[in-house]
């Protein structure tokens, strides 16, 4: 199942996508949830029943893909938790060392924008650097979780692009990971979120980025050193997961700021990152 947000007259809405359309699941069963958090929180079996009835009507509410406007598939997660240095030659590249258990922080909800909409480089920052990203999706509420269950309470995948200001995350006091990191659309996700069960192998995914059509990012999710239910099991230990919460699992090497001459993005870029079996996420840079 291909799920998205989808902006609508009546406001942002849960919708499923079929083809090149996209059916507006509130509107016909308004005893589904409008958005995606509540719908992912729904039992599968009976989400996949439900959905397979508004997408069966004989006059259901649908948009053309090519016209509908796409918000981030989950645009108001509760949290969204990031895995650094989770590919072994990225740490190679960034002159870090390999690390034993993942390495976390965070962005704030505000960071989180969708298909098409602009990254802001802010005024205070000159280094700001792409980073192509799966990301993890929440569909089960759960704590100390064993890797059978964190695989149970994975809802399904999206595309990410993990946004960085190097200056501020590596060159301030203390190197402060999470004020480079969520800068406001620091956290591009989309264009959809497809299903554990639709997307069989999220660890063999070719994952690449582009920017301005020039291939920057080019690897595999095969690389990754933590995998999605050992990143999950091991976030439950600090705090419980809910439906929605994004996971940014790391990035593959090529970023621009271990780069020489680094590249950083300048306002006129576009940025596209592809991930097999999901989609391309596209944003344009602009200036603050």
């Amino acid at each position: 199942m291909r799920i998205a947000t989808i902006q609508t007259p009546q406001g942002p809405r849960a919708a499923v996508q079929v083809g090149q359309q996209f059916f507006d699941l509130n509107a016909g069963d308004p005893k589904l949830p409008s958005t995606v958090r509540e719908l992912l929180a729904m039992d599968p079996a009976e989400r996949t029943a439900a959905v397979e009835a508004v997408v069966g009507m004989k006059s259901p509410v649908k948009y053309e893909a090519s016209a509908v406007k796409l918000l981030a598939p989950v645009p108001d997660p509760r949290k969204v938790v990031c895995v650094g240095l989770n590919y072994k030659d990225h740490a190679e590249e960034s002159k870090m060392a390999i690390p034993k258990e993942p390495v976390l922080f965070s962005k704030f909800p505000t960071a989180v924008i969708g298909q098409g909409d602009p990254i802001v480089l802010p005024k205070v920052s000159t280094k700001v650097d792409y980073e192509a990203e799966l990301v993890i999706v929440i569909g089960k509420k759960g704590r100390h979780l064993s890797l059978a269950d964190a695989e149970k309470c994975i809802a399904g995948y999206t595309v990410g692009h993990d946004v960085s200001a190097r200056d501020w995350q590596l060159e301030k006091d203390g190197k402060q990971w999470m004020a480079g990191k969520t800068f406001d659309t620091f956290a591009p996700c989309g264009p959809v979120l497809v299903t554990s069960d639709e997307l069989k192998d999220p660890n063999n995914l070719r994952i690449s980025l582009r920017v301005n059509g020039k291939t920057l990012q080019d690897s595999s999710t095969h690389q990754m050193i933590f995998k999605a239910p050992e990143i999950v099991a091991y976030i439950s230990q600090i705090f419980t997961v809910e439906p929605g919460d994004l996971i940014f699992t790391g990035t593959p090497p090529g970023i621009g700021h271990a780069r020489t001459p680094a590249i950083y993005l300048q306002p006129g870029d576009v940025c596209e990152v592809e991930i097999e079996g999901i989609g391309v996420l596209s944003n344009p840079v602009v200036g603050e």
